[in-house]
Order: structure tokens, then C-alpha cells, then sequence
């Protein structure tokens, strides 16, 4: 597989070195201010194509009214000088390799701009041949929501009453920041958007066809989160402070610089929650006998998170570009719960207390860099190579005491650290845009879980060995890909086909199993669009891949808590999903979107439990197979300039079929999620909205989980020439506590249980931005995005 992955980079680069160049011009010259006759510094001078109009490229003048734009393709141009308080030039220009305007006059303004009244509004939908993207920094109430608040409103996607992000009523997704994995989501993304405000996210991308140069996994697709990142000459920033009930603090820094060819772009963020208890209860029937374990109690959790995310690039000039970036995050947490277990077993009553302590810490950080080489002739012409290095660490420590002494403590650290190289090319011809390259990820894992045992005798705590579970995890995935865009006058297409190569090595020494498994997956991916006069039609087709994560193959046996056991299953093999989707939009007055899906898999890895006796064991198996047919519906309607209504709704139909422990599985119905918002601006800079949103009930392979309703109103105030905005909220004021509720039910048992979550909270949010900036940072349009491994969030 590595010749393979080294004769296709090779074929690559061969490419590349044969590809054709042409003449290429200069155009430079001096801006006078011709009421002084005097250089004028800091004007916009941008280059256009003279035939199409299409802006080719920018800059601005130095002190002394001098600027150069070179390595330009030769062909005609139209040249424009741009400067507040004089008019604008526009200037024909045609020549030689090197055109010098000389001195160029620009008489100041006769007219002084008093005001301007925007009166056309940026859509916040956007349909693309393959994706949807949502335009956040187009919605006023970003300053307002949160990053997570704002994921709400995004087509196809819901949060549920855990805040657990779901796309297509499905957690198996991949989560991208920038177009790339990132530490500061590999834990819990939800955590972190609930810490960024909205103002950090220029949009937010659906992509429910992943094209070719996207990894295979996530069965859903792959939502991808673009943060502010357009820097000009010069600097700008905003500083961001949030206090909620029960959430606690959040803070959160971002800053944009850029000087000559340096560019540097990043933000930071904190927050802590303060630990608060909520109950619980649990209760099993064993139907085979006369026997049921009850328990109830209290949690009570606390944390803080760090988060730090920055890219640096370097234009060495017009045909080379350095970016690298670097992510970090930190998070620690304790949970302390009371848990009343009543057993009855053939009669036999037994009522006993434990008390459980639970310390957590992850640590993760990556780094990477990237090389872009353009090409003379064609900007568009781009060879990228990329590595990143990443590495995640957490560790657990847990301590269980029935009564008043301490039974047992529980030890984990685990971590994984893995290496990514990969090779990207893009050659855009006339009509066709070809792209192609390869990818390699050394991944390698560990986990070490020990278990301490109060011993009364010696009155010391000695070592279980039937309670560790040491295991080392390699996985190395091998990728080449092709796809084709062909854009039309009407129509869009995209298409294309993913090659991978995994390889597993496992070694389980507390179970003396090893594993050595390898996979090859073909994936195609294809994509159609039809433009209309103010509104698109597309249809899409992929193939998605589940890959079993470690902690579902690992067979080592948890019996930490003795009447519930969990273990994995190392014989699981990957589960391919089909997904088709036809969706309509229209953006002539707001926007609009309706979409309809239809995805069928034959082996998904489930979550099944059985009993044995009074004992719950669960696993995971191979034994799912699913249908979903949905209809999704996103629109944003200006009632009147000041008036606006957004709503997000979801309706989907579910079948699942599945053996295990000889006992067939059935289950379908409905299930479906709809959020709405409406928001009204006033003259004087306020701003109120209300929101509305309902989660139903999801329908599951041996029962269903809980449902949602939620209600809440914001107000804000701008203030500083709209530089500096206040906001207050509040979230379901009347109630205390919602209640969270999950049921299953087989031949053999039955099971309930549920969990107060936090319901009403308040809060109170200050925004300030500050700077001045003048133009873009260039960045890299290819780089590395780990999506491979099974992620997104969980149910409970």
C-alpha cells in the first residue's frame, strides 16, 4: 500500500512539473492625491478582468503612494484606486510584461458620505453543489447566542436536551474546525461552542455528500465550522465575557494581524462551572424471574476548560504561501454522586449506599504546517503538501465507598498520538477542475485501567488484577483520491472515488488477545446542482464508513459496578452507510431550504444489552441494519426590515432490524426536532428575540430515549458605534429541572431510567470589538482533516 500511496504522490508531481506556464506582467505606479499633489498611502488598489469582471487581485499602497502587482497573467485589465473621501479611479490597462502607470491622479471626494443605509440583507443560507453552508456572521443575533445556540438554527442540524449536537437526528458525524480535526473538538464540542460566542464563526458548513479528498468516515456526514480569520494590514480583535446560572463564566479572546507578508490569527477561551446536583434514578425488572435492582440518588458535576486555537502564514510571494497552525485544549472536571441501590433477588431483599468520586483531565494539542506552491499562469493551479502531529491525553481517578470507607480506586490514563503527511493537487482547466492526492495517518493508542481493592485485613488498598485492562492500538489508514468539478452556465457536478487502506494492530494483555485486522474500502461520492433564475436544485450520493473505535473493540470485562458489565467486542468490522438526498433552495427573500434523504446499512454497530440472572451485560455487535427517510425544512424570513423569523425543522422515519443472543429486534416510528426564532430590531441599537424548540423521542434498536422542549428570550443593546454589544437571556424560567428519561425492553428484562438536567438558567454577555484592517490574509485552500475516526456527540 505505501508503493502504491508513493507511485500516486509521484504521478502527482510529475504532473505538476509538466503543466504549462505563460508570459506573465507587472503593473505598478504612484497614487497622487492631486488637490495636494502628494502621495497618498493606504489606498485600495485592486486589478479586475477586463472581460469578466471577476476581481483577480489586491493591495494597497505604501507611504509614498507606490504599489506593484506582479506575476499576472497577460491579458487586459481594469485597474481601480479606492480611498475613502476621494473618487474612485478606474483605469484600462494593456501592455507588455511590465506596464508603469506613473503617477496616478485622484481628485478628493465633492460630496462627504454622511450616512449609508444597507437596505439589501446578506443571505444566510448558501447552497453548494455539495454542502450548505449557514452565513453566521450575516445573523445580527450572533452577537448575541452562542457558537452552540447558533448551531440551532443551521439546516439539518439539532441540539438535544444534553446538548449533544445531531445531524440528521444522528451523532455519528465528523466535527471540523477550519476544514480540519482539531484538538479543541476532540473531546466534546459541545462544551466549547457552548464557551465561544457566535461572533468567533464566519459560517458554519453541512456537507452531507463529502466529496472524494474528504476521509470516509462519519455515517451522517461532516459539519465544518470556520472561525474569523480575514486579517488586513494593520490588526483587529474582539473580547468576549459571558456569566450564566448554570454554566458559570466564560471568556473568550480573538485577534487578527497582519504586516507585509506575516499574518497571524487565533483565538482563546476559558470557562468553569461551578459543581451542582440534580437526581437520578434507574430501576431493572428481570421478567425470567421474580428479581429487579432500584437505585436513585444525586451527581453532582463541576469543570473548567482552556482552549487556545492560532495559524500563522507566510506569503513569501505570490506563488508560495507557509501556513501553520496550532491547538490546544485543556479541560478538568469532578463528578461526586449518592447512589440507594434496593436489590431484591428471588425474594431476597439487600438495601446498600455507595458514594462515588470521579477526578478527569484531558490534555490535547496539535500542531501542523503546509507548504502551497501556485503556479504562473493559473492562481488557481495549486500543489499542497501538509504534516500534522497530534496528541491526546486524559486521565481518570475514581473512588467508590460503600458506606463510610473507601472500597476501591479506580486508575486510568489513556492517550493517543498520531501522525498525518498527505499530498494535494488541484488543476483547474476551462471547464473541469481535476484534483487528486494521497494520504497516510499513523495513529497509535493506549490504555492503562487499574483497580485498587480496600483490603480490611491489612488495611491497605491491594492491587485486582481481574480489574486492569492494559491494551496498545495501532492504526494506519492509506488513502489516495480523484474527483472531477464540472461547473456549466445552469448546471454543477461533482464526482469522484476515495481509495483506504486500514490496518489494526491490537495487543489486549488483559485479556491475552490480539488483533491484527485490515480493511479496504472504495468509496464514491457524487453530487449534481441545477441553478435557477433565484434558487438551485441538487441531488447527491455517497457512501460513508463507520470504523469500530477501540473502546468498542476492547474485551476486556468492566465490572466495576457488578450488576451492569460492559465489554467490547474486537471481531467488529466497519459498517458502510448509502445516503442519497434531493434538496430544493431559494434565496430571492431570505432563505429557503428543503431537502429530502434516504439512507439504508446493513451491519451498524449497535449498543445491545442481555441479562444473566440479576446481571446487565452490555456490547457491542454487527447486527443493525437500518432505513431512514427524512424531510428537512430551513427558512429565514424578513417579515419586514425590522421583523424576523427563523425557523428549523426535521421529520424522519426510521426502521431498525437486528439478532442478538438469538432474539430478533424490531423497532420504527417517527422521530424529528423543529427550532424556531424570532427576532425584532429597534431604531435606538436594541434588539429582542424569542426562541422555541422541541427534540422528540429517538427511536432505538431496544427502546426509545428522552425528549426535548425548550423556550428562552434574549435581549441586547449596541453600543460605540456598534462596536461594544450587552446582551441578557434567559432560558425556561418557570421550571427548575427537566426530567431526561430512557426505556428498554427485551424477552428478558426491562429498564427505566431517568436524570433531572438543569433547566432554567440566566444570563448576562458583553462583546467588544476593536482594530482596523485593510486587507485579506492569504491562506492555504488544501491541508489536513483527520475525519476518519468514529466521533460526534453522544446521546446521554
Amino acid at each position: 500500500m505505501r508503493r502504491l500511496l508513493l507511485a500516486a504522490i509521484c504521478c502527482l508531481l510529475c504532473a505538476a512539473s509538466f503543466a504549462q506556464t505563460s508570459q506573465q506582467i507587472t503593473i505598478k505606479g504612484i497614487v497622487i492625491d492631486s488637490a495636494a499633489n502628494k502621495p497618498l498611502g493606504y489606498a485600495t488598489v485592486a486589478l479586475s478582468d477586463a472581460a469578466t469582471n471577476a476581481p483577480v487581485k489586491s493591495t494597497l499602497s505604501k507611504d509614498d503612494g507606490s504599489f506593484e502587482l506582479s506575476n499576472l497573467p497577460a491579458k487586459a485589465y481594469k485597474l481601480s484606486l479606492i480611498s475613502i473621501g476621494y473618487a474612485t479611479k478606474v483605469i484600462d490597462v494593456k501592455g507588455g510584461i511590465t506596464v508603469n502607470l506613473g503617477k496616478v491622479m485622484i481628485a478628493p471626494s465633492s460630496k462627504q458620505l454622511k450616512e449609508v443605509s444597507v437596505t439589501a440583507a446578506r443571505p444566510l443560507m448558501k447552497q453548494e453543489v455539495d454542502r450548505l453552508s449557514y452565513d453566521v456572521l450575516a445573523d445580527p443575533e450572533s452577537k448575541t447566542l452562542s457558537a452552540l445556540d447558533m448551531i440551532r438554527k443551521v439546516p439539518l442540524l439539532s441540539v438535544d436536551a444534553n446538548d449533544a449536537i445531531k445531524l440528521r437526528g444522528s451523532g455519528n458525524y465528523k466535527i471540523l474546525l477550519n476544514g480540519k480535526e482539531s484538538a479543541i473538538m476532540a473531546r466534546n464540542p459541545s462544551d466549547i461552542l457552548k464557551a465561544m460566542p457566535g461572533t468567533n464563526i464566519v459560517k458554519i458548513e453541512v456537507i452531507t455528500t463529502p466529496p472524494a479528498k474528504y476521509d470516509a468516515e462519519g455515517l451522517a456526514g461532516i459539519i465544518n465550522i470556520i472561525t474569523q480569520k480575514n486579517a488586513d494590514q494593520g490588526y483587529n480583535g474582539s473580547l468576549n465575557s459571558n456569566y450564566n446560572s448554570v454554566f458559570g463564566y466564560r471568556a473568550n479572546a480573538n485577534l487578527t494581524v497582519k504586516q507585509g507578508k506575516f499574518g497571524l490569527s487565533g483565538f482563546t477561551g476559558t470557562g468553569e462551572r461551578r459543581p451542582r446536583s440534580a437526581d437520578f434514578y434507574n430501576r431493572t425488572d428481570f421478567l425470567n424471574t421474580p428479581s429487579f435492582i432500584e437505585q436513585n440518588g444525586s451527581r453532582r458535576n463541576g469543570g473548567k476548560n482552556t482552549y487556545v486555537s492560532t495559524e500563522l502564514s507566510f506569503e513569501a510571494d505570490s506563488l508560495n504561501l507557509i501556513t501553520g497552525q496550532f491547538n490546544y485544549y485543556k479541560n478538568s472536571n469532578n463528578s461526586e454522586s449518592t447512589t440507594n441501590t434496593e436489590q431484591n433477588d428471588n425474594g431476597v431483599q439487600s438495601k446498600y449506599i455507595n458514594t462515588n468520586n470521579n477526578d478527569g483531565k484531558f490534555n490535547g494539542k496539535d500542531f501542523g504546517v503546509n507548504y502551497q506552491r501556485g503556479f504562473k499562469g493559473n492562481k488557481d493551479r495549486l500543489l499542497t503538501a501538509s504534516y500534522k502531529y497530534s496528541d491526546n491525553d486524559n486521565g481518570t481517578n475514581n473512588m467508590v465507598s460503600p458506606g463510610n470507607a473507601v472500597d476501591y480506586n479506580q486508575f486510568n490514563s489513556a492517550g493517543t498520538k498520531e501522525h498525518t503527511t498527505q499530498l494535494d493537487y488541484i488543476h483547474p482547466l476551462k471547464v473541469v477542475t481535476i484534483e487528486a492526492g494521497g494520504k497516510a495517518i499513523n495513529r497509535k493508542s493506549f490504555s492503562s485501567f487499574h483497580t485498587d481493592v480496600f483490603d480490611a485485613t491489612s488495611n491497605t488498598y491491594v492491587p485486582d488484577p481481574t480489574q486492569d485492562n492494559d491494551f496498545n492500538y495501532h492504526q494506519d489508514v492509506y488513502s489516495i483520491y480523484n474527483s472531477y468539478t464540472l461547473k456549466f452556465a445552469k448546471w454543477s457536478l461533482k464526482g469522484g472515488v476515495r481509495y483506504e487502506r486500514t490496518n489494526i494492530n491490537a495487543d489486549f494483555t488483559s485479556t491475552s488477545t490480539n488483533l491484527d485486522q485490515n480493511f479496504t474500502n472504495v468509496v464514491p461520492s457524487f453530487s449534481l446542482q441545477r441553478s435557477l433564475k433565484s434558487s438551485s436544485l441538487t441531488f447527491g450520493f455517497t457512501q460513508r464508513i463507520q470504523r469500530p473505535g477501540i473502546y468498542q473493540l476492547n474485551p476486556f470485562t468492566d465490572r466495576s459496578n457488578p450488576n451492569y458489565i460492559n465489554t467490547g467486542n474486537p471481531n467488529l468490522r466497519p459498517s458502510v452507510n448509502n445516503n442519497f438526498e434531493l434538496s430544493y433552495g431559494n434565496f430571492s427573500k431570505g432563505s429557503f431550504n428543503l431537502s429530502a434523504s434516504y439512507s439504508f446499512a446493513n451491519n451498524t454497530i449497535q449498543n445491545l444489552s442481555s441479562v444473566n440472572g440479576i446481571v446487565t451485560t452490555t456490547t457491542y455487535a454487527n447486527v443493525g441494519k437500518n432505513k431512514t427517510l427524512g424531510l428537512d425544512l430551513n427558512t429565514n424570513y424578513p417579515i419586514t426590515p425590522k421583523f424576523n423569523v427563523n425557523m428549523n425543522a426535521e421529520l424522519l422515519h426510521i426502521w431498525l432490524e437486528g439478532y442478538y443472543g438469538g432474539e430478533l429486534f424490531k423497532n420504527n416510528g417517527y422521530q424529528g426536532h423543529v427550532f424556531s426564532y424570532a427576532s425584532y430590531k429597534f431604531d435606538d441599537g436594541y434588539r429582542v428575540g424569542l426562541n422555541i424548540s422541541f427534540d422528540s423521542r429517538y427511536v432505538l434498536l431496544q427502546g426509545t430515549d428522552n425528549y426535548w422542549f425548550g423556550y428562552g428570550f434574549n435581549g441586547s443593546k449596541e453600543f460605540l458605534n456598534k462596536k461594544l454589544n450587552v446582551s441578557v437571556y434567559v432560558n425556561s424560567p418557570f421550571k427548575e429541572f427537566f426530567k431526561v428519561d430512557f426505556s428498554t425492553r427485551t424477552k428478558d428484562f426491562t429498564n427505566y431510567s431517568y436524570n433531572y438536567n438543569f433547566y432554567r438558567t440566566f444570563g448576562v454577555g458583553v462583546n467588544y470589538k476593536f482594530g482596523k484592517l485593510n486587507s485579506s490574509i492569504k491562506k492555504n485552500q488544501r491541508g489536513i482533516n483527520n475525519d476518519d475516526t468514529s466521533s460526534g456527540g453522544s446521546r446521554n
